[in-house]
């Protein structure tokens, strides 16, 4: 299963903003074939959405979904820079239920 970490970086004026946008496509998301985990978390300066898909396939699903259209679009202007997103391969270690997403 892919696990997804991105990183969106609002304006610092645009904070407020950016939250509206991220937390309105979430249950868009949730609602797409294959996501298994769509999480989003707030930092002092970030947003992070850290995100687990069954495969590959329902992953490249999402990135073609209407609901990630929106969010791009809805954070044109709001943020810093493109968004960081990395593609993790889990390399479980110890408690196997700990040990992974």
């Amino acid at each position: 299963m892919p696990v997804i970490v991105a990183t969106i970086t609002p304006k610092p004026d645009k904070v407020d903003e950016v939250a509206e946008v991220l937390t309105r496509v979430v249950p868009e998301v949730h609602d797409e074939d294959g996501c298994e985990v769509y999480a989003l978390h707030k930092g002092n300066d970030r947003f992070v959405f850290v995100e687990v898909w069954r495969d590959m396939a329902a992953l490249g699903a999402h990135s073609a979904a209407p609901s990630l259209q929106a969010l791009n679009e809805g954070l044109e202007g709001l943020v810093t820079g493109p968004l960081d997103v990395q593609v993790l391969e889990a390399l479980p270690v110890g408690d196997p239920v700990k040990g992974s997403l």
